[in-house]
């Protein structure tokens, strides 16, 4: 039987309207990037990597949360539930499943036996839930969590050119079973993986096909491997086809790299991703680069976890978004009109 009563109504009524009011306000007029949709990433909530810094949020009130702080989209989260019940859980907050994370297992001959079918099992529940994009990364090993951040020095374990060759071979049988299903592919350079640096993404860029791999610019992450992601998001162009906005905290990327803390896993319970605005990342120029581009994919944005509430952390997100790109619209607006 139903648990659904006459006061359930009106409640769910009010909810709606206050989603609906709040993310007009967000989109601020004269704002650029505004057919781009926003959203964000459970992992504040329930760390997929670190156990410790796991919640335990049920599904449905992270769902709630993201979709009242005035998000449109999510990532799929630990414990969601698949298919049609996802949908009508997204449907009911008026939410869109933005897309599925996949990590593939791998050392430095490439990704592990096994890798492929773990990935199929994603772009399932990708399909099941009717999402958008498939975002891949390599998953982390100990020698480059070791060396996150300074994985361009000489010594450092790097994928053999068989590695790529392998890694080359899954991303173009993956990416081809995703358009077949209507998804996108994307790959998201990440560090503490054997793609972090400038130059790895650089050759992830050269030896796969544009019109079937697109690329994730993690603006974090790629700062973290020693990138200017402004510079890469000009480099790449149309090539970038989803975005993680993701700031980092300077102190403890300069304690990453100066060897005193203990890898990436260390530096992500010193909250090494820090609240969008807060950090180093020059967020306005990142924006207006985007534009410049005339980037139309999602904005998710991302925090790793937190040291406060992390439904606070997402809140900021948001909302520092909102104003960079709407002082960004101004700007260029201004600029038009010849004015100061």
């Amino acid at each position: 039987m139903s648990r659904t009563t006459t006061l359930d109504i009106p409640a769910a009524a009010d909810r709606a309207r206050a989603r609906a009011t709040l993310r007009a306000r967000l989109r601020r007029p004269g704002a650029v990037l505004g057919g781009c949709p926003i959203g964000t990433v459970p992992i504040l909530w329930n760390n997929v990597d670190v156990a410790e810094l796991r919640l335990g949020t049920p599904a449905t009130d992270l769902l709630d949360e993201i979709a009242r702080l005035g998000y449109e989209g999510t990532q799929l989260g630990l414990g969601f539930p698949e298919g049609e019940e996802l949908r009508s859980e997204l449907e009911t907050r008026d939410l869109r499943l933005a897309e599925v994370y996949v990590s593939l297992r791998c050392d430095p001959d490439g990704p592990l036996p096994g890798t492929l079918d773990d990935a199929r099992e994603r772009l399932r529940l990708l399909h099941a839930a009717g999402g958008e994009v498939l975002c891949v990364a390599l998953d982390g090993s100990a020698d480059r969590d070791a060396s996150a951040g300074r994985a361009d020095v000489a010594g450092s374990a790097m994928l053999s050119d068989d590695g790529w060759a392998r890694l080359v071979e899954i991303l173009e049988t993956l990416a081809a079973e995703t358009i077949a299903a209507r998804h996108r592919l994307v790959f998201h350079p990440h560090a503490g993986t054997y793609v972090e640096t400038p130059a790895e993404v650089d050759r992830l860029v050269a030896v796969t096909d544009p019109a079937t791999v697109g690329i994730c610019l993690d603006v974090g992450h790629f700062l973290v491997g020693g990138g200017d992601p402004v510079a890469a998001l000009r480099a790449f162009g149309q090539r970038i086809t989803h975005v993680h906005l993701k700031d980092v905290d300077g102190d403890v990327l300069d304690r990453l790299r100066n060897g005193s803390l203990g890898g990436f896993g260390a530096a992500i319970r010193e909250r090494l991703f820090t609240e969008l605005g807060s950090g180093q990342l020059d967020l306005r120029e990142i924006l207006a680069a985007l534009a410049e581009i005339e980037y139309e994919g999602w904005l998710m944005v991302e925090q790793d976890s937190s040291w406060g509430p992390p439904s606070e952390a997402a809140a900021i997100g948001r909302r520092v978004l909102a104003v960079a790109l709407e002082t960004i619209g101004r700007d260029r607006g201004a600029r038009a009109g010849g004015g100061r």
